[in-house]
């Protein structure tokens, strides 16, 4: 066990420190499996890769199409026209709103977190700098919009942290709607809330809007070169009409979103075969840093002394569910990834919570909902995704981690408690 211990916290380090996971987890792998006892080679050519190559196999054609989608709606303009109508109907005073609501209806639409970044941030700095909002609440506001219940508790999200638990638990997005409904309310209107009230506390202690070097301001002429927003909003429509309602597959929901995108955007023509490019090049990446914490993961699930582990958290509680939850949670924060950390605890463990939802006449359901909640509710200072967002918003953790904390992980975990307590008296 302690050699699961260290390589648990090797890991975490190593990638707070901002080492690669595509490297850094088969070395930390190889530590476990030397202090286990376990053949090295072995444990690298045959479990490490064998977890790698699984979850790739079943989860890249996602990633892929996924990340073209997105990139598309990027290059085209059509993220944009989209988030910069939602803003304008809301009003630059109300910023925050702002900038929450379109960072959720590209992520709900099936846009990539990463792209919403890219897409959102020049939007969300001329709205705080319109309404004279501290720099620091943008990358809170945008994790609050899209790295929080758009990925995880709404009903039929097309994000991947809500897709991965359908294979365990034979389910589909819309499972567990009240559920995800209550989490999504209490996410969203608590997180709202609370930078509402760090807005007037900053704004009150003299702390507003401050211009880094020369930035460049969004100009307002960029407006006019977007594509009618209208029409760039039914991409977004047609992959959750298909994936929630018409109950398509992921892959056939997705690629008929590209096909809307590249019909409706045909003058851009030129563009499409770049962004294709860029999109295929961006999924790579993230199921290669995925699939690596999941190729750790393997290796811990392989030590004789993990069953021990696993009994230890089955039996938290008698409610499957807590333990479900911990366990996601906990890997999800360990790795840097939600997708990961769910990867990880499913692959372990989803057989046996699939036949505890059976034997218990818990709903699998629940069981669907808690692992995605759980994933999301676990946004630490080496999160990738969040080490991204201050890259680009040109933030460090000292301006922001504290709002991020809250929005991000302590409103999440309140949302997955209130989960577990409403699936154990049968309010699915």
């Amino acid at each position: 066990m302690l050699s699961i211990v260290i390589g648990l916290v090797l890991l975490m380090v190593l990638a707070y420190l901002g080492w690669s996971i595509i490297w850094v987890a088969p070395i930390v792998a190889g530590v476990v499996a030397l202090l286990s006892g376990l053949d090295l080679t072995e444990a690298y050519t045959q479990t490490y890769m064998q977890g790698f190559v699984d979850f790739t196999k079943k989860w890249f054609p996602i990633f892929l199409l996924g990340a073209v989608f997105g990139k598309l709606m990027e290059d085209t303009g059509a993220a944009k026209a989209v988030a910069f109508q939602i803003t304008k109907f809301i009003g630059k005073k109300r910023a925050i709103l702002g900038v929450l609501v379109a960072s959720a209806i590209l992520t709900y639409g099936g846009v990539s977190l990463f792209v919403v970044v890219f897409a959102i941030y020049p939007i969300a700095l001329a709205l705080f700098k319109e309404a004279n909002i501290s720099r620091k609440l943008i990358a809170p506001t945008i994790v609050l919009g899209a790295f929080t219940f758009t990925m995880t508790s709404v009903p039929g999200t097309p994000q991947i942290q809500n897709l991965i638990p359908m294979d365990s638990f034979k389910t589909t997005p819309m499972a567990g709607s009240l559920m995800g409904i209550v989490a999504t309310i209490i996410m969203a209107a608590g997180g709202y809330f609370w930078l509402a009230f760090r807005e007037k506390k900053m704004t009150a202690a003299g702390d507003t809007f401050k211009d880094i070097e020369k930035e460049e301001e969004q100009e307002e002429s960029e407006q006019t070169d977007l594509p009618n927003w209208i029409l760039s909003l039914v991409p977004l429509l047609i992959v959750v009409i298909l994936l929630d309602f018409v109950k398509l597959e992921p892959i056939p929901s997705l690629l008929a979103g590209i096909l809307a995108i590249l019909v409706i955007n045909i003058k851009q023509y030129k563009k499409f075969i770049g962004s294709i490019n860029e999109g295929a090049k961006g999924s790579g990446m993230a199921i290669l840093n995925t699939s690596a914490a999941v190729g750790f993961g393997a290796v811990v699930t392989a030590v004789p002394e993990f069953k021990d582990i696993t009994e230890m958290l089955l039996g938290i509680s008698n409610n499957p569910l807590v333990s479900e939850s911990i366990i996601v949670q906990i890997l999800a924060m360990i790795t840097g990834s939600a997708s990961g950390g769910m990867g990880i605890a499913l692959q372990a463990l989803g057989n046996t919570y699939f036949d505890l939802a059976q034997t218990t006449g818990m709903s699998p359901e629940a069981f669907h909902r808690m692992a995605s909640i759980a994933s999301g509710a676990s946004i630490l200072p080496h999160n990738g995704a969040l080490l991204t967002l201050l890259a680009v918003t040109r933030l460090t953790h000292k301006d922001c981690y504290k709002d991020v904390f809250m929005v991000g992980l302590v409103i999440p975990t309140i949302a997955m408690i209130v989960g577990i307590i409403m699936a154990s008296i049968g309010i699915i």
